[in-house]
C-alpha cells in the first residue's frame, strides 16, 4: 500500500490510468488479483490481503475503483479497524464517491493512518481522503483531472517515493535500466 501513479480524465480514450506498487510488509500474505467469488453479483476485481480480508486496490464491474495507502506513523492504534476494508466498502456500496468519503470522514479516526482515492469513472467522479496527520480535521478532496502521485503523504505531496518515481518518469536517462519505450 505504497505508491500509486494514476492519470485521471486527461487521456482521450482512457477515464483513468492507474500504476500502484504495494511495497510494504512483503511477509504479510496476499492474494493474486482475481474476481472475488463472494461478491459475484457486484463483481470485485481485486488483490487480497489473507490476514484482514481487504485489499490496497480493487475495482467492479460497473466501473467503481478505490485504492488506499498508508500514513506512515510512530504510533499506531493496536486494535484500529483494517484499512483494507475501506476500498470493498466502498464497492459494495450504492453511494457516490463523495457520500461515502463524507460518511467515513465521521469514522475515519477508527483506523490507522490513510490515504484513499474513490472513484466511480460512469460518474466522472473520483474523490480524495485522509485521516493524518493527526489532529487536523477529515478533509474530502475532488481530484482534478491530470497526473497525480499519492504515496505515504498526502496526495501529490513530494515524498521521497514521489520524487524518486517524477525524475525517473521525466527524465529517461535516469531509468536505471527501465526501458521507456
Amino acid at each position: 500500500m505504497c505508491i500509486a501513479a494514476f492519470l485521471w480524465q486527461a487521456h482521450p480514450l482512457y477515464p483513468l490510468l492507474l500504476l500502484q506498487n504495494r511495497d510494504e510488509y512483503h511477509n504479510r500474505p496476499t492474494a493474486a488479483v482475481e474476481w472475488w467469488a463472494e461478491y459475484e453479483g457486484i463483481g470485485i476485481l481485486g488483490g487480497r490481503d489473507v490476514v484482514a480480508g481487504g485489499t490496497w486496490m480493487a475495482c467492479s464491474r460497473d466501473g467503481r475503483v478505490a485504492f488506499l495507502t498508508n500514513v506512515l506513523e510512530l504510533h499506531s492504534i493496536p486494535k484500529a479497524k483494517s484499512r483494507g476494508e475501506l476500498p470493498v466498502l466502498f464497492l459494495l456500496s450504492s453511494k457516490s464517491p463523495r457520500e461515502f468519503a463524507e460518511g467515513l470522514a465521521k469514522e475515519a479516526h477508527c483506523y490507522n493512518g490513510f490515504n484513499l482515492i474513490l472513484s466511480d469513472i460512469s460518474l466522472n467522479t473520483m474523490v480524495y481522503i485522509s485521516n493524518r496527520p493527526k489532529g487536523e480535521a477529515v478533509v474530502v478532496q475532488d481530484v482534478s483531472p491530470g497526473l497525480h502521485v499519492l504515496s505515504n503523504a498526502k496526495l501529490d505531496s513530494p515524498w521521497p517515493k514521489v520524487s524518486f518515481l517524477v525524475l525517473l518518469l521525466l527524465i529517461p536517462s535516469l531509468n536505471f535500466g527501465v526501458k521507456m519505450d
